[in-house]
């Protein structure tokens, strides 16, 4: 059994869950739509450019988080999922899915996205094994805070070490796929890391190290 790591937004999925879910705050009347917006696709734009602080990032978006009830989060999370997420579906990445469940692998997403947006594309996708920015609840209730280290850069490889060290699992034989410049420090130690639709700055990384460079998209 191998492991195979999967990171989420763009690359499983045809988008950004996180960029998704601030604009459809914004879109939904949730938020003050000319500074929420520009905060969030100013966020996006440093992601991109791998120059994201994560921790200001999660201030700003889970900051909505603490303080609306769980109960409206729930219902503006599955208007969320039908009209945002589902549409970004990739045949041919449930197809790379099932590729490694077929041959045994044991399958994990690994994601800076908070759990409560992560998990349930990740059970939309069959992928019940998720390491997720993981959030602090008091009383059944979002407090916006990070619990832990926030899986972002070298934070994912702190995490996957820390869940390897709770599993069987091991990097013998792994594989990491992912689209983002950031996930270089994951797919130095793995195995076989593959590029998947990568950015520019990935993409020239992936060339001249001579990784593997594939299209869930095309």
């Amino acid at each position: 059994m191998a492991l195979a790591l999967f990171d989420l937004d763009n690359t499983l999925i045809a988008g950004d869950s996180d960029h998704g879910w601030g604009q459809f705050l914004v879109d939904g009347g949730y938020v003050c739509k000319v500074f929420y917006k520009e905060q969030n696709d100013k966020f996006l734009s440093d992601y991109v450019a791998g120059e994201l602080n994560i921790y200001e990032y999660l201030k700003f978006t889970l900051g909505f988080l603490g303080k609306t009830s769980f109960a409206q989060l729930s219902e503006m999370r599955d208007e969320f999922m039908k009209n945002v997420i589902k549409p970004m579906q990739l045949p041919k990445a449930r197809a790379l899915l099932e590729k490694h469940r077929g041959a045994g692998d044991e399958l994990v997403i690994i994601t800076s996205t908070n759990s409560f947006i992560a998990q349930p594309i990740c059970y939309m996708l069959g992928v019940k094994d998720i390491i997720c920015t993981e959030l602090v609840t008091l009383n059944g209730e979002f407090t916006g805070a990070v619990n832990g280290v926030a899986p972002f850069r070298e934070g994912k490889v702190t995490r996957l070490k820390l869940w390897l060290s709770k599993t069987d699992a091991c990097l013998h034989n792994s594989w990491f796929y992912s689209d983002s410049i950031n996930d270089i420090p994951l797919m130095q130690i793995v195995s076989n890391p593959v590029a998947v639709d990568p950015d520019d700055k990935l993409h020239n990384v992936a060339k001249d190290r001579d990784w593997k460079i594939i299209s869930l998209r095309k």
